[in-house]
Formats: C-alpha cells, sequence, structure tokens
C-alpha cells in the first residue's frame, strides 16, 4: 500500500497497537478513535455503545479498521457485561458503518476492515471448517453475525468491506496467552478439561501481517478466517508451552472447576473450534508462523 491515512478503532487493544506500530513504522498516517475529547493530533471522538462518531475525521481516509470491543475474557459473562460486550461491537460497527456511508463518494474509504471472531462457528468438536460453514449457536455465534451484519451500510455505499474471524492471538502482551504465559512459566500450567478441544491460534506477528494483507489486496471482502492453518489441541497446546518454557505442565484444571470459576465463558475454553483459513490461503497469504511451537516462541 501507498502511503495511505488509516482511521483505526481499537488502537490501544492488544491487536490494535501492534497494527498501530506496523502502520506507522511503514510511514502511514493513522488516525485514532478515541473516546471523549481528543487530546492530539489525529484523534477522532466517538463512543461506541452510544453509536456516535466523528463523522468529518474519517473524512479523506483510503481505509476504516475497526477492532474495537469489550473484552470477551476479561471478567465473567454476566448478563450485564454480555451487554457490555455485545453493544461495544454491535452499535460501534453499526456507527462506524453508518459514518462511512453517509461520507461525499470523493472522501468514502477505499476499505472497511471490521473485526469478528471465530467464535462465529461455535462447536465444531473435531470437524475442521472454514469460512463456508454456517454460524453456529450461543451468545458467541449471535454475536459474530449481529457484529457483522452492523457493517451493512458501509457495504451498500459500495465500500470494500472485510471481516476478520480471529482466532486465539499468541501474545504476551494480552489476550488468552497473556494469562497463559505467567502460569507456565510458574509451572502451574496445564491441559484445560480433557485437553482434546481444538484452539485455532494465530501468532500476532501474523495477525498484523494478515490485516494488512487484507488492506492492501484489492478484490478481496466478506469473511477472512484468521488462523494459523494448523489448529491444535489443548493437550498439543499444554505440551508445546511445557517445552518452550521448560517448565513440567503437570497441573490439568477440571472442567467442573472452569465452570465452577468462569461461568458461561467455561463453554467458550472447553468447547473445540477447528478452524481453517482457506480464503486467506487462496488470496496468496504465507503464514511466518504455521506451528504452534513458532508461534510461542515468536512470543517470546
Amino acid at each position: 500500500m501507498e502511503r495511505s491515512t488509516i482511521a483505526v478503532a481499537g488502537a490501544s487493544g492488544l491487536i490494535g497497537s501492534a497494527l498501530v506500530r506496523s502502520l506507522t513504522a511503514d510511514g502511514h498516517e493513522v488516525r485514532r478513535l478515541v473516546r471523549g475529547t481528543p487530546r492530539a493530533a489525529g484523534e477522532i471522538r466517538w463512543d461506541p455503545e452510544g453509536g456516535r462518531v466523528d463523522a468529518a475525521g474519517l473524512a479523506g481516509c483510503d481505509a476504516v479498521v475497526n477492532l474495537a470491543g469489550a473484552g470477551v475474557g476479561d471478567r465473567r459473562w454476566t448478563e450485564a457485561y454480555k451487554r457490555r460486550i455485545h453493544d461495544s461491537r454491535v452499535k460501534g460497527t453499526a456507527a462506524l458503518a453508518e459514518a462511512v456511508a453517509a461520507l461525499d463518494a470523493k472522501e468514502r474509504p477505499r476499505v472497511f476492515v471490521n473485526g469478528s471472531a471465530i467464535g462465529y462457528y461455535g462447536e465444531t468438536g473435531e470437524r475442521a471448517v472454514d469460512e463456508s460453514a454456517p454460524a453456529g449457536e450461543g451468545f458467541l455465534p449471535s454475536l459474530c453475525v449481529e457484529w457483522e451484519g452492523a457493517a451493512a451500510p458501509a457495504q451498500e455505499a459500495g465500500v470494500r468491506t472485510v471481516f476478520t474471524r480471529t482466532g486465539l492471538v499468541v501474545s504476551r502482551e494480552g489476550g488468552a496467552w497473556g494469562r497463559l504465559f505467567p502460569l507456565f512459566r510458574a509451572g502451574a500450567g496445564g491441559r484445560m478439561g480433557d485437553g482434546r478441544q481444538y484452539w485455532s491460534f494465530v501468532a500476532l506477528h501474523d495477525e498484523v501481517a494478515a490485516i494488512r494483507h487484507l488492506l492492501d489486496t484489492d478484490g478481496l471482502s466478506g469473511p477472512f478466517n484468521i488462523t494459523a492453518p494448523h489448529p491444535v489441541t489443548n493437550r498439543e497446546v499444554t505440551a508445546a508451552m511445557g517445552r518452550v518454557l521448560n517448565r513440567p505442565t503437570l497441573f490439568p484444571v477440571p472442567a467442573a472447576v472452569l465452570r465452577t470459576v468462569l461461568g458461561e465463558m467455561a463453554g467458550d475454553v472447553l468447547g473445540s473450534a477447528r478452524i481453517l483459513p482457506a480464503r486467506l490461503l487462496e488470496s496468496g497469504f504465507r503464514f511466518a508462523f504455521p506451528e504452534i511451537e513458532g508461534a510461542i516462541r515468536a512470543a517470546l
């Protein structure tokens, strides 16, 4: 991509901050969407839960990337927190898509990349699925369907729209692996439940590279699974963490304990999602860290 102006919502999150670093290192101008009063040049005010955004700040941007949303794994899923997870994604996406669509055609971005998640597919067991699979059942699949659907105004306005269905990001800086690394370093790591459930992971480096590939490649639209091509079971993750960190992995967490501690969210931890990045590979993207051990080492 030539030097471009890119608006990023969720710029302070795990993926967003890494994406911003990558873009600015290559000379692109990044406009960050912020809550409250902008305090620096290039900041755009918005309120995702309130469904409001300063549309004028998006005018002239070449691309808009929306990675904003309350953390799915940050706390127990009470009804109030599930509503926050929902509103931060669905209302925020709708506000951005409507603002983009309302811009004059000459001021409209060429591409709108909107976050999503492999939670779209729900429980897949040992069955490997790609983007052609239908949505699953439950809170996360329903959320992802509505989340992606909220981008319709941008699509209808002719803006190339991409959905990044992201897997478990391997990073020390946050997300699920941000919690796993300290446990395994302390020698307190182990499989979760029976460990047979598939975890579809992606190295943070590959996540950012995939988003940039989708930004740069004209003609790509719709859903793309951003997961490494070789999903692994939780048992295999546990063994790889032990090897890389040179620590024992003797402390399994029984399913009953996870359900007691995590409540409804335990279903996401114990559930199996064997997801393949078929469309991403078909588009010519190549993963730097396709195997779990390499992804873990890259995070260190």
